[in-house]
């Protein structure tokens, strides 16, 4: 029999084909991408800068170490911050309003004021915080699977964003000719296409939150673990402190290495160069060795090798700094990339649920950068103090014992 018009069945659109076009990897991949561009590089896109900024303003050169020092500092103070953040609004909110921050810290950070300076540095910090903090759970929940491999994608970007950025800085400030504001102020430009392009993700989890089925009345709640008690975990301790001492010794050479090796006959040009070198070759160990770290059931043995590559690198500088120079860069850009990814990939190996990495990437970057704030000011006054390097490398060399024992607990397949 035909079937009138009447009878045909009406036709809707569902509305899932939209949230899974949302909720394609692809555009999942890209928004992860682009954050993690913009997480390392206004940090790295100041540090050719500081003369100028500090001839404009007129700073001491302790005044002008705080340019770098601050953020980090404020990376330390923000980063507890945001696992209550992540729990009120999501996670997903949370990246889009931290890189929107981000991008109006380093619009003032320009201003023509020193207090607009430091307060952009600040806020820089904070932002820079919460996005640390909120992309390992991030990472946890989305790639469940591959979350280490994935550790090692977002690592990775990260530092190539601060080599483009300390690389182009003074190549964009030639080409924009506004000087140093310029040059500075366009990154913010990176941070609002990493906001459009982490857009679809939040419109996905709005979409998923409204149709989610409202829990039943009756249905008890789940506890919530309580996230002062990670404070009281010694496992939580170990990773801490192999990110915070490694962070140590990465802000150490990152604010001196150039300066060390001039200091000891060395060309500035060719000191730049080496130390440009060791920050490309981080590259390669911030992807290499969080994907060892997630086919390992133990990273113990891996935490040890940064270990001890940190302390051949050092060694060299201590005992042959100009002819062992690109050598040690070699060793040391292994070690400090390879150390970032595996401090990173512990957050997620060592946790059983987005939640818990939120709360322990929380402690283990709130005492990481606050250890690591202190490194570039320490090491300053030390030289000072000293009247040459030997006492700062031989002090460095030792913090790599401190490495090893807190890798060697960190590394234990165990979970929090």
């Amino acid at each position: 029999m035909a079937v009138t018009r009447a009878q045909q069945p009406v036709v809707t659109t569902p509305t899932l084909p939209v949230r899974a076009r949302l909720a394609h990897p692809a555009l999942l991949l890209t928004g992860i991408l682009l954050v993690a561009l913009n997480m390392r590089a206004c940090l790295a896109a100041i540090s050719p800068m500081v003369g100028e900024i500090q001839r404009t303003f007129g700073l001491s050169a302790t005044a002008s170490g705080l340019i770098t020092t601050v953020p980090v500092l404020f990376q330390g103070v923000g980063a507890p911050l945001t696992p209550r953040l992540t729990r009120r609004f999501g996670t997903e909110r949370v990246v889009l309003g931290a890189v929107l921050v981000l991008g109006a810290g380093v619009l003032l950070r320009v201003l023509p004021s020193v207090a607009a300076l430091y307060a952009g540095c600040v806020v820089i910090g904070v932002a820079i915080a919460v996005l640390n903090v909120s992309m390992p759970g991030l990472v946890k929940r989305e790639f469940p699977g591959k979350a280490a491999a994935m550790t090692g994608v977002y690592s990775t970007t990260m530092l190539v964003g601060a080599t483009l950025a300390a690389g182009t800085s003074v190549p964009l400030e030639h080409a924009l000719g506004g000087g140093w504001q310029a040059s500075l102020g366009a990154w913010s430009l990176l941070a609002l296409v990493a906001a459009v392009a982490w857009l679809p993700q939040v419109l996905r989890s709005r979409q998923e939150r409204a149709a989610a089925p409202a829990p039943a009345a009756s249905a008890p709640r789940a506890a919530a673990v309580p996230a002062q008690g990670i404070w009281r975990s010694p496992l939580a301790w170990q990773i801490s402190l192999f990110m915070g001492v490694s962070s140590l010794l990465v802000y150490i050479l990152v604010a001196w290495m150039p300066t060390i090796l001039a200091d000891h006959g060395m060309d500035r040009g060719e000191a730049g160069l080496v130390f440009a070198f060791s920050n490309l070759v981080q590259v390669a160990g911030a992807f290499l060795v969080p994907l060892m770290a997630g086919r390992m059931t133990s990273q113990r043995a891996l935490a040890l090798v940064m270990a001890v590559l940190n302390g051949l690198g050092l060694a060299i500088l201590l005992v042959s700094p100009v002819p062992g120079a690109w050598v040690a860069a070699t060793i040391l850009g292994i070690a400090q990339g390879g150390s970032l990814g595996l401090g990173l990939a512990f957050i997620v190996l060592r946790t059983d649920s987005a939640a818990g990495a939120a709360r322990l990437g929380g402690m283990s970057q709130a005492v990481g950068y606050l250890v690591a704030a202190a490194g570039p000011v320490g090491a300053g006054a030390l030289r000072q103090l000293t009247g040459g390097w030997d006492t700062v490398l031989v002090l460095m060399l030792a913090l790599t014992a401190v490495v090893a024992a807190a890798g060697w607990g960190a590394g234990r397949n165990r979970t929090l």
